[in-house]
């Protein structure tokens, strides 16, 4: 799953090498922290909030056989 976050963003911003995932799981859930270029926050984001929950509904649909609740958050 770490992968196709990974692959979702680098496609979305101008510096991918810069993107890094990192993840924290435990029993019943996944945080996947997103940290990037600070000029690609923008563009992560997206207007409205609308890339960066189109990023959080594919992951989530991706893994809803885990049974975790999973959260896609942007590192500050």
């Amino acid at each position: 799953m770490e992968a196709l976050v990974r692959t979702l963003v680098r496609g979305l911003v101008d510096h991918p090498d810069d993107v890094r995932v990192d993840v924290t799981e435990d029993d019943d859930s996944v945080l996947y922290e997103l940290t990037v270029h600070p000029e690609d926050v923008g563009k992560v984001i997206g207007k409205g909030g609308r890339i960066i929950k189109a990023v959080r509904v594919v992951v989530t649909s991706a893994s809803a056989k885990s049974g975790k609740r999973i959260a896609v958050e942007i590192a500050s």
